[in-house]
């Protein structure tokens, strides 16, 4: 990835979705007008903070990337399977839930928002088509993944081997410890092994960690998608550039990533 600015704002793009020509950017939490813990490029109105900080700091994400707010379209997040088909008919819809959404509709904007669950950006150069979706530990073990691929392929045509997708900045392997019962039910969607057994000094107290960024990478295998890039960047050891619900305790905003066809 490529680390950018534009006033205070700083964003991350991905070398090969820049290579493609796609306008995106994955934001950190750094140029906004929220105050507090939600300091201060949030962009969640439900985290508690002000709608008008988390409106302006919508306005300068969209800026950033030479786009309106009017022209994007984004979903409440349940850590669910479910994929929008989306056009320019679903603007001005916010009461959707869904953690992922898909379209061929150049100039339509699709963002959501994270705070260590996982980022995934999809490019079709082929049918000229993309996606977005958020992963975290439940949307790996539910496949809202491959689930994204199967809506491209459906509503476009796409062939997954055409397909790019991008895993962005996210809570890493070091840094997600998770009960044994949850690693069990993650490793069984994913069809490779990541969990690493406990580590540290008192063993009979530690748990083990999951490697979320090898779950993506594995289930876009599983599903046809052989183009992977992977981020790398933690967010859970950067809370200086990132929001991290995990490191942060819970008392902290949501970072935004957003994707956009040319027109």
């Amino acid at each position: 990835m490529q680390r950018l600015t534009y006033n205070q704002l700083a964003y991350y793009q991905f070398d090969s979705l820049q290579a493609d020509g796609v306008r995106h950017g994955v934001f950190t939490r750094l140029g906004g007008v929220s105050q507090s813990y939600y300091s201060s490029l949030n962009l969640s109105r439900s985290t508690g903070d002000a709608p008008e900080p988390v409106r302006e700091n919508r306005r300068r994400m969209f800026e950033a990337l030479g786009l309106r707010m009017e022209d994007s379209l984004t979903s409440w997040l349940v850590h669910s399977n479910t994929v929008r088909v989306v056009g320019l008919a679903d603007l001005g819809q916010d009461d959707v839930h869904a953690d992922a959404m898909v379209t061929n509709t150049r100039g339509l904007a699709l963002t959501l928002r994270f705070a260590d669950c996982v980022p995934i950006l999809f490019h079709d150069p082929v049918r000229k088509a993309i996606g977005i979706a958020h992963a975290g530990w439940m949307g790996i073990v539910v496949g809202v993944l491959p689930a994204t691929v199967r809506a491209m392929r459906d509503a476009f045509g796409s062939d997954p081997r055409d397909i790019r997708a991008c895993v962005g900045p996210s809570i890493g392997p070091d840094q997600f410890e998770v009960g044994e019962d949850v690693a069990a039910r993650i490793q069984a969607a994913v069809p490779e092994n990541i969990v690493m057994p406990p580590r540290g000094d008192a063993l009979d107290h530690a748990k083990p960690h999951v490697d979320l960024w090898r779950s993506a990478r594995a289930q876009l295998r599983a599903a046809g998608v052989q183009q992977v890039e992977i981020a790398g960047l933690c967010t859970a050891s950067n809370t200086a550039e990132w929001f991290s619900h995990r490191a942060e305790k819970g008392k902290t905003g949501r970072f935004g990533a957003a994707i956009v066809l040319e027109e």
